[in-house]
């Protein structure tokens, strides 16, 4: 029977355009065919929201002052309640405190697309974590699962790993990424995979092939660890077995995920909670592999 590569679909924007990720692809989706403006549907659609950003634009009412003469400009004021979500607004902007916070790029700025679905780790939280892993950053290659804005791998970088491999399949977020990876002359030693991190940690073939340790870094949405919990131990299962010996794992999740149905169980001093965020770092020796093994299988089965 021929074997069949699981497909991977992905819609993106208005105009229903639709990439397939398979392994005919390398698991690549190409950011030059995404579109950041969708395209009308007709002439009169397009003529329809000029109109509706004309009239948003003439909402300020001005009238005249009796008493002065002064002209006072008034502006509809807007009903309802205020979205308080950061990244709810549609424009690129740079949240406060989303920086590099050590080492040879610290204070450097970094893009956020202000997309809700993107969670950038929060400076205090990313500090404690690399304070966590210590000096043993330096020589590690990176595996960034959800990249996001970059911070987790570029921070990595900066403190003294060589290289990083960021993956992040939500391409306008990609897009932004790239340009946060261009800012800082990264392109060389980091490589950004367009692509699903299930897909990807499944492949071998796409995993570094050297002895070089790993700093794996999986802080997906917190919602993947209830309504994903299977597929994320799987993914993780497929890791430890790929990475060297000595390589290190961050495992970022909130409070309704137990740490300890990982393959391998963090010790208690490598267990911190920065609400609402919780933290798990455990490293992947040949003492605890055999049981990562075994508790691997367990969880297939």
């Amino acid at each position: 029977m021929k074997n069949k590569s699981k497909i991977k679909k992905q819609h993106i924007g208005k105009d229903d355009t639709i990439f397939e990720i398979n392994n005919s692809n390398g698991g690549q989706i190409d950011l030059s065919q995404f579109r950041t403006k969708p395209k009308f549907a007709d002439s009169q659609k397009h003529n329809n929201n000029k109109n509706n950003k004309n009239r948003t634009n003439n909402s300020a009412k001005i009238q005249n002052n009796k008493d002065n003469g002064n002209i006072i400009v008034r502006r509809n004021n807007r009903k309802g309640k205020v979205r308080k979500n950061v990244g709810s607004e549609s424009w690129l902007k740079e949240p406060v405190g989303l920086r590099v916070v050590g080492g040879k790029f610290r204070g450097s700025r970094l893009v956020y697309v202000g997309d809700n679905r993107v969670r950038p780790m929060k400076d205090r939280v990313r500090e404690a974590v690399f304070n966590l892993i210590g000096t043993v950053v330096c020589g590690k290659r990176v595996i960034d699962l959800f990249g996001g804005t970059g911070a987790l791998a570029i921070e990595a970088i900066s403190r003294g790993a060589v290289a990083a491999t960021v993956i992040e399949m939500h391409l306008p977020t990609a897009v932004s990424l790239r340009k946060n990876l261009e800012s800082l002359n990264l392109q060389d030693v980091c490589q950004l995979c367009k692509t699903d991190a299930f897909f990807w940690a499944k492949n071998r073939e796409m995993h570094p092939n050297d002895d070089i340790a790993w700093l794996v870094f999986c802080s997906p949405p917190y919602s993947f660890y209830i309504e994903r919990e299977k597929e994320i131990l799987e993914m993780l299962c497929n890791l430890i077995d790929s990475a060297p010996f000595g390589s290190i794992f961050v495992i970022e999740s909130d409070n309704r995920f137990d740490f300890d149905r990982l393959p391998i169980k963090p010790l208690p001093n490598k267990i911190r909670s920065y609400p609402p965020a919780e933290i798990a770092i455990f490293t992947k020796t040949e003492l605890n592999y055999s049981a990562a093994e075994f508790n691997c299988l367990e969880k297939k089965g």
